[in-house]
């Protein structure tokens, strides 16, 4: 499996100015993210910059940037954009990392580019993690996803998805006594795009669902188009712990550059080596060959 990677990466961010320059012990958090990507199977990691600062900062420390207009209203028109700036052909494999989050795993990275690979019949893929948590399932700062069966995302929303009608409190609809069974499932802020449609997404109009949700996912779905999700990845620490985890993080840092907050949603389950799922050679990419997440029973 042949992918890119691509990092876009603005300057004029309302919450941190000058965002992917800020400090990370000694580094700029863009080169961080960068770092980190490129020690995920993708072939190539590119930064998609809108100032050219970011693009030299990249550059001195050896990770390959390139400069797109400054006057693009979301992430995926720079993502549009590098991909005609580099040549890509419209099957490419294109994973979005965002600029933000230099500790996303790399397998997590992989898992994302795989589960579209292994999806003709997508135009997105994604991933989620079970959410355990009820605070956490009505809070709508965190986007839920419901999957068919084929584990194609069939709506993201703000709102506590699936509705368990019988969980109400006191038969009210006052709010919920617990989760819902199976476990809802928090998605994971992480695309994979095939070239040709990142370079119609923007083309598309938007969609009433998406204005309501403030969710831009909402209108790939609302034009007919599917997205794949991947939800699960093993590793092991240093020790040789093995663990099979369910999400991601994200920081938000305060005007100096220094972390402020940090939003962990990740859930690290340990397992035996006997339990593993995952087999291939680590210093590369899952084979075509190897059972998915369905397979396995995941």
């Amino acid at each position: 499996m042949n992918y890119t990677v691509i990092i876009p990466a603005r300057m004029a961010s309302s919450r941190l100015p000058d965002k992917p320059l800020a400090d990370i012990a000694g580094l700029p958090m863009v080169v961080r993210v960068a770092q980190r990507a490129a020690q995920s199977g993708a072939a190539r990691v590119v930064v998609a910059a809108d100032d050219p600062r970011v693009v030299q900062a990249c550059q001195a420390h050896g990770m390959e940037a390139l400069l797109t207009r400054q006057d693009h209203v979301s992430g995926s028109d720079r993502l549009a954009e590098a991909c005609e700036l580099l040549g890509l052909s419209d099957d490419a494999l294109v994973v979005n990392v965002q600029g933000d989050e230099p500790l996303i795993p790399p397998t997590l990275i992989d898992e994302v580019a795989r589960v579209l690979a292994d999806r003709p019949e997508a135009s997105m893929g994604t991933a989620a993690h079970a959410i355990h948590d009820l605070a956490e399932f009505t809070n709508p700062n965190v986007v839920k996803v419901v999957m068919d069966a084929r584990q194609i995302a069939l709506y993201f929303s703000r709102a506590p998805i699936p509705w368990w009608r019988d969980g109400q409190k006191d038969g009210s609809s006052g709010g919920l006594n617990a989760l819902p069974s199976p476990a809802p499932l928090r998605h994971i802020g992480i695309y994979s795009y095939r070239a040709g449609f990142l370079r119609q997404f923007p083309q598309l109009p938007p969609a009433p669902v998406e204005s309501l949700e403030s969710l831009e996912q909402l209108r790939a779905l609302w034009h007919g188009h599917r997205i794949a999700v991947r939800f699960a990845y093993e590793w092991h620490d240093d020790s040789g712990h093995w663990y099979r985890s369910y999400g991601n993080e994200n920081w938000e840092f305060d005007a100096d550059g220094l972390m402020h907050h940090r939003h962990a949603s990740i859930n690290d389950v340990p397992i035996e080596e006997s339990e593993r799922k995952f087999f291939w050679d680590p210093t590369g990419p899952r084979p075509h060959d190897h059972p998915g997440l369905s397979e396995l029973g995941l």
